[in-house]
């Protein structure tokens, strides 16, 4: 298992992901300029600051990770028990430039629009506390994160369709009958490092009796540069031989606006979910699941 990882760590980190020139300048200005109490006006920067197109196109990233971050947190907090490091939002929002998770918070918290529900070491400004009920009251976020931290066990799974690596098409009509596993991910997602190898290992013992995973890339939707060369070479060293597909932002919402990767959703033949899983999981409560959806 530790050789595995390290190779796929390897794969997906012979090309590492860095900050482009554009991105240096846009973070390192918003650092400068954030005020407590002042909205960040995104038009303003465009009209005024940032007028090249890498740059505004990092200005639209940051602007969607933006509104995503308190369901983020939420979800993850909620899942977990205690609140993602700063580390942790670096890695799941693919922020490149040292800081840019501590400015999208100040950011945040600075913006009028937003819920009050982050509690920051003054210090370090690691986030200590995440309240949850804060978002659960929003008008924006609530019933999004509502249907989420509710639980998807007991449901029946959403309908989806998805478009395979190799552009085949994949979903829920071409699995009706048959019990799957949805595991949403991305490329480099550490926690997807130790999930992915479970599930090859969990593929081999439960496919010969009708299992069926499709793993759902979110590099598309999160916006990260992976190629289809190097997605295709991840999933060889990973060793993963089951279904490939990307995410798309439709899924996404059907399955309550997942933020957290990974996330899994373990489904029986009938078509409910008997399963639901945020951040890397356990294996003994999901081969339970898995059990429960081949009976």
């Amino acid at each position: 298992m530790a050789v595995l990882l390290l190779l796929a760590a390897r794969a997906v980190s012979s090309q590492p992901l860095t900050a482009n020139p554009a991105e240096v300048r846009v973070v390192e200005y918003l650092k400068a300029h954030v005020k407590p109490g002042e909205r960040v006006v995104v038009s303003e920067l465009y009209n005024q600051v940032f007028t090249q197109p890498a740059e505004q196109q990092v200005l639209n990233r940051l602007f969607n990770s933006f509104f995503k971050l308190p369901l983020y947190m939420a979800q993850y907090q909620k899942a977990a028990n205690h609140p993602p490091t700063l580390a942790e939002i670096q890695e799941q929002f693919g922020f490149h430039v040292q800081g840019e998770a501590d400015v999208m918070l100040r950011i945040m918290e600075s913006d009028p629009r937003m819920p009050r529900f982050v509690t920051r070491d003054p210090a370090s400004g690691e986030v200590k506390a995440v309240d949850v009920e804060q978002v659960l009251a929003h008008p924006r976020f609530g019933k999004a994160l509502e249907r989420t931290i509710g639980g998807f066990e007991g449901r029946p799974a959403p309908a989806f369709s998805a478009t395979l690596y190799d552009g085949g098409r994949i979903g829920s009509a071409e699995l009706a009958g048959q019990p799957y596993l949805l595991y949403f991910w991305f490329s480099g997602c550490p926690p997807c490092l130790q999930t992915s190898p479970l599930l090859s290992e969990l593929y081999r013992t439960y496919a010969p009796k009708g299992l069926r995973i499709v793993a759902l890339n979110a590099d598309r939707v999160l916006e990260l540069p992976y190629t289809d060369e190097e997605r295709a070479g991840y999933a060889r060293t990973q060793g993963l031989a089951f279904t490939l597909a990307h995410l798309t932002p439709e899924i996404q919402e059907a399955y309550g606006s997942v933020s957290v990767f990974p996330t899994l959703f373990v489904v029986d033949a009938k078509g409910t979910i008997v399963g639901h899983f945020v951040n890397a999981p356990d294996r003994p409560a999901l081969e339970a699941a898995l059990r429960r959806a081949l009976e």
